[in-house]
């Protein structure tokens, strides 16, 4: 018996090949992709290359290549089936057993499919061409959206009196139209009509792209009419669980490790029309625990942004206090509150691209101190306002899944609160002011250096080194002639070094003509220095860490050129290009 493809290809959507080799292979991303060491044979450097992307692993030293599929099935001994009910179970998806149950659900699963494709063809070929349809063809050009948006969406327009329905019966019947969500009995009619007549319809895709629900604009002014409309939950559509765009925002999740989640359709296609296509909406609904785990899967950092109105924040409270329970070490949720009557779409229209992502990075604030900033609005500081402002903060606290971030988060509000005591403050004041003068000067050099990449640290260690005992490099100048630095800044001071070196003159680092900024970088930053500081005229120590350090930047030249070399293997899978990569790491290895 065959699984069906869809079944097995909304897993492999569902779930990256890093998701799952990471539970057996510690990963670490290099470029597009993860390395790490091999699960097939025991070894010290790393072969194994995870690429998310194309949806394959490799692994170098075994030459063993698959899927997740492959992957489960190789190193935990399962079956095809087993290992497809284990990845299913994983991705949140309900056993398949080849019950009756389950041919009937596939089969009902085909016609739905048929239908909304259909459907959705048949209403984004009327709004390309119909001239019915060119009233919504203006009020979609008002809102700055070309032809271009229209056909990536498949946004459609229904008319008022549309017949779509007596075609399609010709095809399906009246049961399987009508459990689509697409029409309804109109009671008094006694006829079946469309629930989307009248408005711009935005095609709902589930995680692989098909269609399974629209979302419906209506575009002229109506007091006795909704504004946006959804369809009704069906067996295969469920609000909660779905998100408008996820299809093609997730494929951004190799590249950029944020995702924007906005209220509405029209933010949504405003955004990739402004070049912002890591965005996805939530369907108008309150947001849910499952849509948060579904942005984890893909995401490290969610950023939610919703209409700056009243009815905006308070949805982005809901949304706060729904999803802080899902807060992980290792992903962060946070807000971006826009002025009184903005929403994502207008504003970025309004001032760039570059302006809206400079703004998120700059005002987007932690889910964890919107929440405190909430509810501190809302106590005047009696004993009373107080004790219900801790107790609601710890409320929220406990209701975090995961423990280590429920600890620390709780801190963070209990300490927070404190410092809104007027009684204690005085003291914690005198505490914390001599605490916080010893660790300033600490915390800044912590965040300059962690801003540094560490190649630049041990390029930084290594002219120091030279600086340091000029003299005897230049009487050993072919120890390090041969060098190669990596960071503009560093390689034109050691080019400058190594010319007044050649040159076989005496010379200081003032006859050197660097700027001093530079000079005093290279000195606050080089870790090499404490070292040094025990080992003065120490030729022999001098020599090792000069070795150590060459040797760094060897490997860091080989590891960008293995880089290079596995990227053009994920795509040309050629004999060569293998060999060469594995010359390289044998080079690694004796470095």
């Amino acid at each position: 018996m065959k699984y069906p493809k869809e079944y097995l290809d909304e897993i492999k959507t569902r779930l990256k090949v890093s998701t799952v080799v990471s539970k057996m292979v510690s990963l670490k991303k290099r470029g597009k992709e993860f390395v790490g060491l091999s699960p097939f044979k025991t070894e010290k450097t790393p072969s194994f290359t995870v690429n998310d992307e194309k949806e394959f692993y490799h692994c170098f030293a075994t030459s063993e290549h698959g899927n997740i599929f492959d992957f489960i099935m190789k190193t935990q001994n399962l079956k095809f089936g087993e290992a497809v009910r284990s990845l299913a179970n994983l991705a949140g998806m309900r056993p398949y057993t080849f019950s009756k149950q389950d041919e009937e659900r596939e089969k009902s699963w085909q016609e739905y499919c048929s239908v909304y494709n259909q459907y959705v063809q048949f209403y984004h070929d009327e709004l390309l061409k119909n001239e019915d349809a060119g009233i919504a063809r203006e009020y979609l050009k008002k809102r700055n959206l070309t032809k271009e948006e229209v056909k990536k969406f498949k946004i459609g327009y229904v008319k008022k009196n549309p017949c779509l329905y007596e075609k399609l019966k010709n095809q399906f019947n009246q049961k399987t139209l009508i459990d689509s969500g697409l029409f309804y009995l109109d009671e008094k009619k006694k006829i079946y009509v469309e629930r989307f007549r009248g408005r711009i319809i935005f095609p709902i895709n589930n995680i692989s792209g098909q269609p399974i629900a629209l979302g419906g604009r209506t575009f002229q002014e109506n007091s006795y009419l909704a504004k946006y409309i959804n369809s009704p939950e069906t067996a295969f559509f469920k609000k909660g669980s779905n998100l408008y765009n996820l299809d093609l925002a997730r494929k951004l999740s190799n590249k950029i490790d944020h995702i924007y989640l906005v209220e509405g359709y029209m933010d949504v296609v405003g955004l990739n029309k402004n070049g912002i296509e890591n965005v996805v909406a939530n369907l108008g609904t309150s947001l849910t625990d499952k849509q948060i785990l579904i942005l984890n899967q893909f995401f490290e950092d969610i950023i939610i942004c919703f209409d700056g109105d009243e009815s905006g924040y308070k949805a982005a409270l809901r949304a706060a206090e729904n999803s802080i329970k899902e807060l992980k070490p290792e992903k962060n949720i946070s807000f971006l509150f826009l002025s009184d009557g903005e929403d994502p779409d207008s504003f970025v229209n309004k001032n760039s691209k570059n302006y809206f992502i400079d703004f998120a990075k700059n005002s987007k604030i932690s889910i964890h101190q919107f929440i405190f900033n909430h509810y501190k609005k809302q106590t005047d500081n009696s004993p009373s306002s107080m004790a219900v402002f801790e107790k609601n903060l710890r409320s929220i606290a406990n209701t975090i899944k995961d423990n280590f971030i429920k600890k620390y988060v709780l801190e963070y509000f209990l300490e927070q609160v404190s410092f809104l005591t007027p009684y204690s403050n005085i003291n914690k004041k005198q505490f914390y002011s001599k605490k916080i003068k010893s660790l300033k000067s600490t915390q800044k050099h912590f965040y300059e250096t962690k801003s540094l990449s560490p190649i630049e640290l041990k390029e930084f260690s290594l002219l120091y080194l030279v600086m340091n005992d000029l003299d005897i490099f230049q009487e050993n100048i072919h120890l390090i002639e041969n060098i190669k630095f990596f960071t503009n800044e560093n390689r034109l001071v050691f080019d400058v070094i190594l010319s007044k070196l050649k040159s076989g003159e005496k010379f200081s680092l003032k006859d050197l003509g660097i700027d001093n900024q530079l000079i005093d970088r290279i000195f606050k930053f080089a870790s090499i220095k404490h070292i040094l500081k025990n080992h003065k005229n120490d030729q022999q120590k001098i020599f090792e860490l000069l070795e150590e350090f060459s040797r760094d930047l060897k490997n860091h030249e080989l590891e960008l050129r293995i880089e290079e070399l596995e990227s053009k293997f994920s795509k040309d899978l050629s004999e060569s290009t293998f060999n060469e990569i594995r010359e390289l790491k044998k080079l690694q290895n004796i470095n």
